[in-house]
């Protein structure tokens, strides 16, 4: 315990489908009203991190993480960030390295296990002095952002009060071995076109100590992450990489109430993402398991154009203390 065994979301008539809920936000959600202010924070090793804020003079910030391949732009990070500025608390919106249309300057790029990325967004928020901070994370950045709660658990500032996750492949290995079956090679490959390019671009601003040759025959994560994740980020190979950022292992470190959020129906998580075991056993970890909800779905239809995700993290957030 606690462990939510009846969601609260209920799926719109005719999207009871793990892939209709994926796919559909992705082609036909669009967020306009939301206003970013851009700013760069410079990193220790000499990169960069471009920062989107959502400010409405709160004394409580959001940290927003975004998934594989997203950036501040993605819809799921829009309708959060707008909900939360209804609700009357800042928002800021990270772009991980090389996500915000700007190839960063190393030549390593990002990865699910960067806290201490993450890390520098939560000390933006104790500079400045709010009362309250508040982690959301979306599927890689859901990942990332459990690891900084588990590993980080004993320094962890009194400031940094909860968090939200939402499909969240908490054993990467496992993820990265589904998706790379061939029935769902169409998300394989929409990840792999812009990761691969990534690749060639930075190749051509400096020597990244990897092959290229064979880069557009790749045909799963594991070898992608052998090739390219792994080397570039101080890993063997990509098993090593999965073992040692897959956020699973460090759930029963987490000291802060953490609503975790995975659909049955998701299309990108086996039954190893689903930690339900670890949820019984630590008193601030909160899963849900709707019956649907597909990967970052959780489709709504109402006049506010919110979806479920952003209400439940408002809700918890704001009933938990």
């Amino acid at each position: 315990m606690p462990y939510i065994e009846s969601s609260s979301y209920k799926a719109p008539p005719l999207f009871s489908n793990g892939h209709l809920q994926t796919l559909y936000p992705y082609f036909f959600r669009k967020i306009h009203d939301v206003k970013f202010e851009r700013s760069r924070f410079n990193t220790i090793c000499g990169d960069f991190l471009d920062v989107d804020l959502s400010l409405i003079g709160s004394d409580e910030l959001v940290i927003v993480s975004h998934g594989l391949e997203g950036s501040s732009d993605s819809q799921y990070i829009k309708g959060m960030t707008k909900h939360f500025n209804m609700n009357g608390k800042d928002v800021l919106a990270w772009n991980m390295r090389s996500c915000s249309g700007e190839l960063n300057k190393q030549p390593g790029f990002y990865h699910a296990g960067m806290t201490d990325d993450l890390d520098l967004m939560v000390q933006y928020g104790l500079k400045h002095s709010y009362k309250k901070i508040f982690l959301v994370g979306f599927s890689l950045g859901a990942n990332l952002t459990a690891l900084y709660l588990g590993q980080r658990a004993s320094q962890l500032a009194p400031a940094i009060s909860s968090a939200a996750i939402f499909s969240a492949p908490c054993d990467l290995g496992k993820s990265a071995e589904k998706i790379s079956r061939r029935r769902y090679r169409f998300y394989l490959e929409s990840f792999l076109i812009t990761m691969r390019q990534k690749i060639k671009d930075k190749s051509q601003m400096m020597d990244l100590g990897v092959s290229l040759e064979g880069i557009d025959k790749i045909k799963s994560f594991q070898e992608f992450d052998d090739r390219f994740t792994g080397p570039l980020h101080g890993f063997k190979d990509g098993s090593h990489y999965y073992k040692e950022v897959s956020c699973k292992p460090w759930l029963e470190k987490i000291n802060i109430p953490t609503l975790i959020v995975n659909a049955k129906d998701d299309p990108f998580l086996t039954k190893e993402c689903f930690p339900i075991e670890e949820a019984r056993r630590n008193k601030n970890i909160f899963l849900e398991i709707p019956k649907t909800g597909g990967h970052v779905g959780f489709v709504s239809f109402n006049s506010d154009r919110l979806y479920w995700s952003e209400e439940r993290a408002h809700d918890f957030f704001k009933n938990i203390g």
